[in-house]
Parts: structure tokens; sequence; C-alpha cells
């Protein structure tokens, strides 16, 4: 049933669901009608008897003298006897069998009144005899079902009084025939109404159903679904266009990266391509070997090993950036002091010649530990490569999570702080030396991703200071 159900259009299960909901109350309103009604009329034929009975007992002599019934309830239509038309007064009594009727049993347990012909049964005679104050029972007559009550009358004696239940046993089954019928016609236009609500409630999905399938189809990321009102499509339209909007920042900034890239690449892999056509022309051809030195083959070896060397670097930076734009891990927290100082560690060993100076303060933040180190070794890298021999290095940590990387290079004109966190981008100066200007691309990147930033900045007299901030953990910076 539950596989069945999920098999189900949205449309048809919210049909569905309108018609039974319908269907429950309209079944659960004509079932209190009907039980509601059989009680009325269960409550009136009971207090019609017990009236009657208590009429006749309480003077039998006279009720004995006569042979009168009691009143019965008028009768439209033909009369019963010659099937004709109703007589004086327009309408007939019914037929004495669908009457009241009543009967007299004197102290010795035998009628004295010949009104009715009313069965002396085994409760009669326990009232008779005192056994019992009153008994009520069901008879048969004639085919019919009486409610008969027996009970003491004054003088001696006791009193029975029927009455045919088979006229209220007719309109409840009218009732009931009604109430199935109009059950059946509500549940039914329930039905009609469910689809036509579905219908209506629904056209805005599917507006905006055709809409995200059009943007399958053509991948057009630009155009937006269009979005109406402030309900729950609406607000799932414009959930839709966020999804658009970072899907189509994602995809060009991947375009952008593989053209970087290949741009990048061009450059060393042309340089390696020439010098290596131009070692293997030597080596095909030894008798041109002299128009290449010994020291001019050393010399482009060299330079072949410092190519091959930056292509590598490049290659493993174009990584990491892939890999920070991918799915990453959850964050922890994070001992931002401890990544620091392992940072530091990693890159004294590349730059034994330089001094770094550090002063961490105690501070955690919610990160992934490895990406915070490589971020921090950028920074690190980026000053050991810019200070001067024997120079210093100076890193702070204080407790608001601001890390701070003082160099003494030559430091950053004005007019290319904006650009040194964009990738590829290079300063003049640096243009000559070795790098893929992906490093600081990286530490932007990376410090965005835990909620911080990245700032760059002079250091007086001369040098960089590039500076961290990252949200302390349960708290503000």
């Amino acid at each position: 049933m539950i596989a069945w159900w999920h098999r189900r259009t949205l449309h048809a299960r919210l049909s569905l669901l309108v018609t039974g909901a319908v269907a429950v109350a309209v079944l659960a309103v004509s079932g209190v009608a009907f039980a509601a009604v059989a009680g009325i009329q269960r409550r009136q034929l009971q207090a019609q008897l017990t009236a009657d009975a208590q009429a006749i007992a309480a003077q039998p002599e006279q009720w004995r003298a006569s042979t009168a019934q009691l009143p019965e309830p008028p009768y439209f239509g033909p009369d019963p006897d010659s099937g004709g038309p109703p007589g004086p007064g327009g309408f007939h009594h019914r037929p004495r069998d669908l009457g009241t009727r009543w009967q007299i049993i004197g102290a010795d347990g035998n009628a004295v009144s010949d009104t009715a012909s009313l069965p002396i049964t085994q409760s009669v005679r326990d009232v008779l005899a005192g056994r019992r104050r009153s008994a009520q029972e069901q008879i048969m007559i004639a085919g019919d079902r009486y409610l008969m009550l027996t009970m003491p009358a004054n003088g001696g004696g006791v009193v029975q009084v029927a009455l045919n239940e088979a006229p209220a046993a007719r309109t409840l089954a009218q009732l009931g025939a009604l109430l199935a019928a109009g059950s059946a016609i509500g549940i039914a236009g329930a039905a009609l109404l469910g689809r036509a609500v579905a219908r209506a409630g629904l056209r805005p999905v599917q507006r905006l159903t055709e809409a995200v399938e059009d943007v399958s189809a053509t991948m057009d990321l630009t155009h937006p679904v269009p979005v109406h009102g402030a309900d729950e499509i609406a607000r799932l339209g414009r959930s839709v266009n966020t999804m658009l909007g970072a899907i189509d920042a994602s995809r060009r900034a991947q375009r952008t990266l593989v053209e970087d890239a290949g741009h990048e690449l061009r450059t060393p892999l042309t340089s390696i391509r020439t010098n290596v056509e131009l070692l293997l022309a030597v080596e095909r051809r030894p008798e041109l070997a002299h128009r290449l030195p010994p020291e001019e083959r050393a010399k482009l070896l060299a330079d072949l090993e410092a190519q091959v060397g930056e292509l590598a670097t490049l290659t493993t930076e174009l990584v990491e950036l892939a890999r920070a734009e991918a799915t990453r891990g959850e964050a922890e927290r994070v001992g931002f002091a401890d990544v620091v100082a392992a940072a530091i560690e990693r890159v004294r060993i590349r730059a034994p010649g330089l001094t770094f100076d550090a002063a961490l303060e105690p501070v955690t933040v919610d990160g992934r530990p490895g990406e915070l180190e490589r971020m921090v070794v950028n920074v690190l890298d980026n000053a050991a490569k810019w200070s001067p021999p024997g120079g210093t290095v100076a890193v702070r940590l204080d407790a608001g999570g601001v890390l701070t990387v003082a160099d003494t290079g030559p430091g950053i004109d004005e007019a290319d702080r904006p650009h040194v966190f964009d990738r590829f981008y290079r300063a003049a100066a640096a243009r000559g030396r070795p790098g893929s200007g992906l490093g600081l691309a990286i530490v932007a990147q990376t410090a965005a991703q835990h909620g911080g930033s990245v700032t760059a900045g002079p250091n007086k007299p001369h040098g960089t200071v590039i500076t961290i901030r990252l949200p302390v953990a349960g708290g503000a910076r």
C-alpha cells in the first residue's frame, strides 16, 4: 500500500487526501445523525409505552369495561380495507396491527379484556406473581415486532401494552437511505472538488517545474525562474533562483580557472618543449654538439629543472585550489595557535636563513585543520620569498583570532595591493621570481570559506603585513 501510494503523482495524492477527509467527515456526520434519530425514536417509543401503561394501570376497571383502542396516528392514503379513496376528513386510521395494543390480565392469570390478544409470557407471570415490578420485552404478532411493557394494575392483576416497532424501523430505514445517498453524492462531489483544488494548488509548482526543466534543457542559468507572491511556492522559487545563481557563479569560476590555468601552463610548457627539442636535436646530430658548449648545456638543464619545478608547483596549487572549491569535510574545533606553530616549523625547514619571531596566544576556531595549515604556510612562504637573507618574519596571533605575518622585504606597491589575492595575479616586481600567483588566492579563498577575511598592508619602514581574521569559536571576534 505504501509503495502504491508513493507511485501516485502529487496531484493524485492531494485529490485522494481531500476526498478521504471529506468522506470521513460526511460519514461521521451521517453516523451521528442516524444514531441521534434512532435514540430519539427509541426514547419517544419508550415514553409513549410507559405513559399508556400507567394510564391503563391507574383505572383498570374503566378500561376493562371499554373496548376502545388507544388513539392511533393518522394514515393518509386509500382505505386499508377496500382500497378505495380516503373517507371523511381525508384520512383513515392505520390498520389495527400497526397501532397500540393493550390487555388486562386478572389475578388468576386470564385476560379480562377483549381488546387485543397479547401473549402471556413468563415475564408477565413473574410480574403477576410479584416477583418483578415490571417487565419489558419484544414479541412478534402477525410478523411484526412489538415492544411490550407489563406492569401491575390497581386492584390486582397486570396491564400489558404493546407498541409496533415497524413504523419506527421504516422511518430509520428511509433516513438511512437518504443519508447513504447524501453521503455518496457528497463524497463524489468531494472527489471532483479535490481534483480541482489539487490542480489549482499545484499550478504554481507546475510552472516552477517547467521553468526548471527549461533551464536543464537549455543550460541557460542567466534567466531566473519567475516568482510571484510570498507563499511557500514563491519561497521555493527564490531558493531555486539562488541555487541557479550559485551554480552559474561556480561554472563561471571553473571556466575562469581553466582558462587562466591553461594560459599559465602554456608558458612553462612552451619553454620546456623548446629546451627539450634543442637537447634532442643535439643528441640526434652529434656533429652539432660544438654549437652547445658544456656550460650552455648545463645552464639549459638547470633552466629546464627550474621550469619543471615551477610547473610542478603550479600543478600542485591548482589541485589545492580545485580541492578547496569541491565538497569539503565538516568543520571542527581547532586550536589555531597549534596550526600556526606547525606551519612555522614546515616553512622554517625550507628557509633556514630566516628568523621566525612568533608570539601566539591560544585561540579556538571552527575549521578544517589541513586547509588552515595550508593557508598559513602559503602566507609564510610568501613572506620568506620576499624577505632578505638573514631577515626576520614576525608572526603574531591574538586571542581575537587575528593572525599577522610581517616581513621586511621590498613591500607591495599600493596599486598592486587590491589584486594580490586574485588568481594568477603577479605584480611587475614578482614576474622575475618563481611563483604561480595562486598562493595568496588560496589564502583568500580559505579565509572566506572559514567565515574570515585577509588583507595586505605595508610594514613600516619597509615590507608587507598580511592580516588574517577568523571568527573565534563560540564568540565574536
